[in-house]
């Protein structure tokens, strides 16, 4: 079964990285996807979202037509920065995956998630 590892935290905490600390961080999140590839727990390597402030967030409005503003609507400390997939026979094992993931600055928790599956 899959299930999404979302990675939570300030992005403002990882821009503030200085050059050589965001090469340690990403050493270790490489070494970590070393270890999980071979193994077949990764069915997609996810993806890395850039900060906030590059987002738009659609809505409905009063409408119902689409409203589009800048950034996200809420104001949180936490965002997701980053989503991986993985392929695991439960959640329970999926958590013991992810507990192995290297929190940094900018990445303060993570959430495990079953993936829906329709059809």
């Amino acid at each position: 079964m899959k299930y999404a590892m979302l990675i939570f935290g300030d992005d403002r905490e990882w821009t503030a990285l200085s050059p050589a600390d965001e090469e340690d961080v990403m050493k270790q999140v490489y070494a970590w996807f070393e270890r999980w590839q071979p193994t077949g727990k990764i069915a997609d390597g996810g993806v890395e979202l850039q900060a906030r402030e590059t987002a738009k967030t659609v809505r409905a409005g009063e409408n119902g037509g689409p409203v589009v503003t800048d950034g996200p609507y809420l104001e949180l400390k936490e965002v997701i920065g980053a989503v991986i997939v993985l392929e695991c026979e439960d959640i329970d094992e999926a958590a013991r995956i992810a507990a192995t993931w290297p929190l940094a600055a900018g990445m303060s928790a993570l959430e495990v998630r079953p993936v829906m599956s329709r059809g």
